[in-house]
């Protein structure tokens, strides 16, 4: 009798389980929120790239400044066209300057051994603030350290604030000097005469101009993608 009820209870016990995998849907129950959480996860990463974090405008330092006109210009232009391209270039160099910043920091994390939380203490929110650093003087004299004895940075130009506020999470972890050293390491300062054609140190003002001339010629691009367009139909035209 016992064995018969082990056996009546094991059948219950596995089609239970059967039931419960059966009931796992395979589709979220609201498609669209994976989406969500995509696009969410994209517009965080971009927010994560301005230079001042406290600064809504995005317009302390110039080159946020002019990664914000790029995109507004962008915005306003017609999806396809030769002006539309053309940004799209210029706003990604931008962003990959600012990430191969951001990922030489995050090699030197990993490097330390902080594999799983590198991506966390690189994030700065946009709410991030100055004023609740715990040990910003000493976070400020080691960010100056590696802007001049490091190559950690691509610009002469001063770092941007948010590393500031990532020094002073390290310093809290009591990792910062094993951090200095290691960028000291891994990427020490350039000579002169093997320095790189400074990016956006020569690039910003022309950026900047090449924007305000296309604020200025509002839709030629369009014109010229249609003069464009037109001169390709009379070319076939001709041939035919």
């Amino acid at each position: 009798m016992g064995a018969v009820f082990m056996k009546l209870c094991c059948c219950c016990c596995i089609a239970d389980d059967d039931d419960d995998d059966e009931k796992q849907p395979l589709v979220p129950q609201d498609p669209l929120e994976y989406f969500n959480r995509e696009v969410q996860k994209r517009r965080d990463e971009e927010t994560n790239l301005w230079s001042e974090p406290g600064d809504p405008s995005h317009s302390e330092r110039q080159d946020d400044r002019v990664l914000y006109s790029l995109l507004q210009a962008r915005n306003k232009t017609r999806m396809g066209s030769t002006g539309y391209r053309r940004l799209s270039v210029d706003i990604e160099a931008m962003r990959d300057t600012r990430r191969e910043v951001r990922d030489k920091w995050k090699t030197i994390l990993e490097n330390l051994g902080f594999m799983a939380e590198a991506d966390s203490l690189l994030t700065v929110s946009a709410g991030a603030s100055n004023d609740r650093m715990r040990n910003a003087p000493a976070a400020r004299a080691m960010l100056k350290t590696l802007h001049t004895e490091t190559s950690i940075f691509n610009s002469r130009e001063p770092p941007p604030e948010r590393y500031l506020l990532i020094l002073d999470r390290l310093l809290y972890l009591d990792i910062a000097e094993d951090f200095l050293a290691k960028a000291k390491r891994f990427y020490p300062p350039k000579e002169d005469s093997d320095e790189e054609t400074p990016g956006l140190a020569i690039n910003l003002p022309l950026l900047l101009a090449r924007v305000e001339a296309m604020n200025g010629r509002g839709n030629d691009d369009d014109d010229e993608d249609e003069n464009d367009s037109g001169r390709e139909d009379g070319n076939m035209s001709d041939r035919s």
